[in-house]
């Protein structure tokens, strides 16, 4: 059983963390997920859901970090305190998967130096002005470099998890609860119809 932290902050946006989440949920038996902040209180989104977290000095495995974005994600890249936290959580986790603005939180930590990536396209010029020493790659709906996956905008996070789900799991299994959601799985990790 793997464990999947999940780094909350005020303001990030739903959809970046729950649509992930709704995929990876899919697979109990392989999966716990739990919520975590820098001091461990009640998060609100960008939709006013509030969820209550735990410290991050709380997390016992590191196995699976899921990082997502928002419009806060704007202040956060100067926040020298958030960096930090999130860059140590970053290194000790065995994998990352960001959506959205979440990539340009890890690029301003140093992990994605000299990595590929990839974030949401109407904040493109935000994301790669903020960090010049990524490979910023704009036509990709998603991207895995080691054992970083960033995704582009808001949903695209659904077709990320899909994809670490088919590369973990199974193309068929991740086929299946695509299915299962109703939903439309952009499969092509070198497409975004929005870029």
């Amino acid at each position: 059983m793997q464990q999947i932290n999940v780094l909350l902050f005020d303001d990030y946006t739903s959809l970046d963390a729950l649509g992930p989440l709704e995929v990876l949920s899919r697979l109990k038996q392989h999966y716990m997920i739990d919520y975590f902040s820098l001091d461990g209180e009640a998060v609100k989104s960008s939709i006013n859901t509030q969820i209550l977290t735990r410290k991050i000095s709380e997390i016992k495995s590191h196995d699976i970090l899921l990082v997502p974005g928002g419009f806060a994600t704007r202040a956060l890249i100067n926040d020298e305190r958030v960096l930090s936290e999130l860059s140590n959580l970053a290194n000790a986790s065995k994998i990352v998967l960001s959506v959205c603005t979440g990539s340009v939180l890890l690029a301003c930590t140093g992990c994605l130096k000299g990595k590929r990536a990839t974030s949401n396209k109407s904040s493109w010029e935000f994301v790669t002005a903020s960090s010049k020493d990524v490979e910023w790659i704009k036509p990709a709906r998603w991207l895995k470099d080691g054992k970083f996956y960033t995704s582009s905008g808001v949903a695209s996070g659904i077709d990320m998890a899909l994809g670490f789900v088919a590369e973990i799991h199974g193309i068929k299994t991740a086929r299946d609860i695509a299915k299962s959601m109703e939903y439309i799985w952009n499969e092509d990790i070198n497409f975004d119809p929005f870029a």
